[in-house]
């Protein structure tokens, strides 16, 4: 037991923003005593995908660069192949639970616009390239093949980091790690307010970094990768 729930470790989850998650959340969540939730999105991700109908406006993505806009229109797309339902409905169960456990939610992610403009000033020509590309070719991939991908990822995640690492060096900068310690720096604010015992929603790409950016800071960390939220659930 610990003496204060600022003692306490936080709980990462790991998610894929295309995967709903929402009966092996609330089973993991369902009985587990928290202080709060917080997830990783900004107010206007959150504005967007938390509404009680997540289509987005039209005209939404004006202004967007063309890959950011593809990515986007293929994370759609994926998510209503593979979950069912919309991109970012683990966020959206992560909301509905803090409003039936009386929790408050907190938004612990950068600023999307500042986040996009980090990335296009780090990305070179071939990076740039390369993610328009996959985002073209990734709207006609079969969502087979794509669970497929899931599941590899899920079996060895850290393969997949590290080739990330190596083919898009200023994005696994500006979208891992320096996301990585401005999550840590606003789940350490929390603590020090007297959140301990939160339950933190984040892609399960985050989990290695933020839970090395928290133990930098003296967090105790317990996570849940993806891989065990989408493991089958055994005998009751």
């Amino acid at each position: 037991m610990y003496s204060s729930t600022t003692e306490a470790p936080i709980l990462l989850i790991g998610s894929a923003h295309v995967v709903d998650l929402d009966r092996p959340m609330r089973a993991l969540l369902g009985e587990r005593v928290l202080d709060a939730i917080a997830v990783e999105l900004d107010e206007e991700r959150a504005a967007k995908i938390l509404a009680e109908h997540a289509p987005a406006e039209r005209g939404s993505g004006r202004g967007q660069p063309l890959f950011v806009r593809l990515w986007g229109l293929l994370q759609k797309r994926l998510g209503e192949q593979l979950g069912g339902g919309i991109a970012g409905a683990e966020m959206r169960t992560a909301s509905r639970l803090s409003q039936e456990r009386n929790l408050p939610l907190f938004l612990i992610d950068d600023p999307i616009r500042e986040t996009l403009q980090r990335l296009l000033r780090s990305m070179s020509v071939k990076e740039r390239f390369s993610l328009l590309l996959g985002g073209i070719l990734g709207l006609f991939v079969p969502s087979r093949l794509v669970a497929e991908k899931i599941d590899q990822y899920a079996e060895a995640p850290n393969e997949y980091l590290d080739e990330i690492r190596r083919a898009f060096p200023g994005v696994a900068r500006v979208l891992l790690d320096e996301r990585n310690e401005h999550m840590a720096d606003r789940l350490r604010e929390l603590r020090g307010r007297g959140f301990g015992r939160v339950a933190v929603i984040v892609g399960d790409a985050h989990l290695p970094g933020l839970r090395e950016a928290l133990g930098r800071r003296g967090i105790l960390v317990e996570t849940v990768s993806l891989a065990q939220m989408r493991a089958p659930a055994g005998p009751s």
